[in-house]
C-alpha cells in the first residue's frame, strides 16, 4: 500500500509539472487561440462563398409566357409551390411575360440571354406547354411542367389563388424524433474526434523533449516509467480540460445569439438518454478518448529521439485518427448494426461510438461497461508504452529493439 501512495503521489508530482510548464507560457496562450484563427478563415470563406452564390441567384430566372389571367395564375402557383420546399431546393425567381406575335422566338431568345442565367422557359397554352431549357437533366424545366399542371387545373375551375386557409397548431413531441437523434449522434462523434485531434496529438513530442534535454534519464532512475508515463498524460489532460471549459463556456453562450429558428432547431437534436446525462456521458467518453490516443501517441513518440522523426510519425497517427473517426460515424448512422456493434467494443473507437449511442439509445447499462472497458486498456497501453520506451530507448532489458536485424534472420 505505502508502495502504491508514493507511485501515486510521484505520478500527480509529474503531472503538475508538465501542467503548468505548459500552461505559463506565451505558447499555450496561441494554442488557446488556435481555433478562433481557423474559425475566423472559415467565417471569411463562408462569407466570401454566400456572397458568390447570392450574386449567382440574383441572376437566374425562370420565364413564363402566359396572358394576364394565365400569368396571374403562374404566379400564384408560384407562391403557393415555394412554401413547400426548402431553402436549398428553392428554384430560380419565376417571372411572367405577355407573349409577341412569334412566343417560340420569344422563348428562344429568352434563353438565350447574356445578362442573366436562364434554365428554362415556358410558353403556350397550360394545357399544352412547351417547355425549352438548355440543361440536359433540367430540374426547372419539370418545375415549370408542374406549375403549367396547376395553372391548367385552376383555370379550368375558374380559380385563381388558393381557396383553403388552413390553421397551424404546434404540439411539442415528448421524445426526440429518430432524425434528430442521429443527428445529435453524428454531431457527438464530430465534436469528440475534433477536440481530441487538436488536444491528444500534442503528446507526441513531449517524451523527445525530455530524452533531448536528457530529463527522462533523472526521471527513470527516480520514478517508476509507469508513473512518468501516467504523469505526463494527466499533466497534458489536466492542459486539455482547460482547452475544453474556455472553448466550451464560448460556444455555450453562442445559443443566446441565435436566430429563434435556428435555435428551434438545436433543440430538436435530443440526445435519448437525455441531455443532463448526455453531458455527463460525454465527458467521460472525452476523457477515455483522450487518455487512450494520448498513452497510443506517447507510447510511439517516446521511440523518436529527432523532431523529423516525430513529424514522420504524426501522418500515421493521423490516419488512426480518421479511421476510428470514419468507423464511428458510419456506427452513428446505423445504431443496431454489426458496425455500430464493433465500433462500441473496438477499444480505441469505442468512446466514439458510444457517445453517439448514448444519442440514439436510451440504455445506460452499456455505459458503465465501455467506461471500465475504455480504462482497461488505458492502463494496457501505459504499460505497453513504457516497457517499449524502457527495452528499446534505456536499454535497461535488453539490446536494443531494430527492425534492420530482424529483417536480416
Amino acid at each position: 500500500m505505502s508502495n502504491l501512495r508514493r507511485m501515486l503521489r510521484q505520478t500527480l508530482t509529474i503531472a503538475r509539472r508538465d501542467f503548468v510548464a505548459t500552461v505559463l507560457t506565451p505558447t499555450f496562450l496561441i494554442f488557446l487561440l488556435a481555433p478562433m484563427l481557423f474559425a475566423s478563415f472559415g467565417a471569411l470563406g463562408s462569407l466570401g462563398a454566400r456572397a458568390v452564390g447570392e450574386s449567382g441567384e440574383d441572376r437566374e430566372r425562370l420565364y413564363a409566357i402566359a396572358a394576364p389571367a394565365d400569368g396571374a395564375r403562374f404566379l400564384a402557383a408560384d407562391r403557393l409551390a415555394r412554401g413547400f420546399l426548402s431553402q436549398e431546393s428553392l428554384p430560380p425567381a419565376l417571372e411572367v411575360v405577355t407573349p409577341d406575335p412569334d412566343p417560340a422566338a420569344q422563348a428562344r431568345k429568352l434563353l438565350a440571354q447574356q445578362d442573366r442565367d436562364v434554365p428554362a422557359v415556358l410558353y403556350g397554352a397550360p394545357e399544352q406547354p412547351h417547355i425549352v431549357h438548355g440543361n440536359a437533366i433540367s430540374r426547372s424545366s419539370k418545375y415549370l411542367a408542374m406549375l403549367s399542371e396547376q395553372v391548367a387545373r385552376d383555370g379550368r375551375a375558374g380559380l385563381a389563388g388558393p381557396i383553403s386557409q388552413p390553421r397551424f397548431e404546434r404540439v411539442a413531441r415528448e421524445t426526440s424524433t429518430i432524425g434528430g437523434k442521429n443527428t445529435a449522434a453524428g454531431f457527438a462523434v464530430i465534436a469528440l474526434f475534433a477536440v481530441t485531434l487538436i488536444l491528444a496529438s500534442q503528446a507526441v513530442g513531449t517524451m523527445a523533449e525530455e530524452r533531448s534535454n536528457k530529463v527522462i534519464e533523472v526521471l527513470a532512475a527516480a520514478v517508476p516509467l509507469e508513473a512518468v508515463f501516467l504523469g505526463k498524460l494527466l499533466g497534458m489532460f489536466g492542459v486539455a480540460i482547460l482547452f475544453v471549459l474556455f472553448w466550451g463556456t464560448l460556444i455555450g453562450n453562442v445559443g443566446a445569439f441565435l436566430p429563434s429558428s435556428e435555435a428551434a432547431t438545436l433543440a430538436g437534436l435530443a440526445p435519448a438518454v437525455g441531455l443532463p446525462v448526455f453531458a455527463l456521458l460525454f465527458a467521460a467518453y472525452f476523457a477515455a478518448a483522450y487518455l487512450l490516443l494520448g498513452a497510443v501517441f506517447l507510447g510511439i513518440g517516446a521511440q523518436a529521439s529527432t523532431p523529423r522523426e516525430i513529424q514522420m510519425l504524426s501522418l500515421p497517427l493521423t490516419l488512426f485518427q480518421m479511421g476510428m473517426f470514419a468507423l464511428s460515424l458510419t456506427a452513428a448512422g446505423k445504431p443496431h448494426s454489426w458496425i455500430a456493434t464493433f465500433a462500441e467494443v473496438f477499444p480505441f473507437s469505442s468512446p466514439f461510438a458510444m457517445a453517439a449511442r448514448a444519442a440514439n439509445r436510451p440504455e445506460l447499462w452499456p455505459h458503465l461497461l465501455a467506461i471500465g472497458w475504455q480504462m482497461l486498456w488505458v492502463a494496457l497501453t501505459i504499460t505497453v508504452g513504457a516497457r517499449l520506451f524502457r527495452r528499446g530507448v534505456l536499454q535497461s532489458a535488453g539490446p536494443k529493439f531494430r527492425w534492420a536485424a530482424l529483417l536480416g534472420r
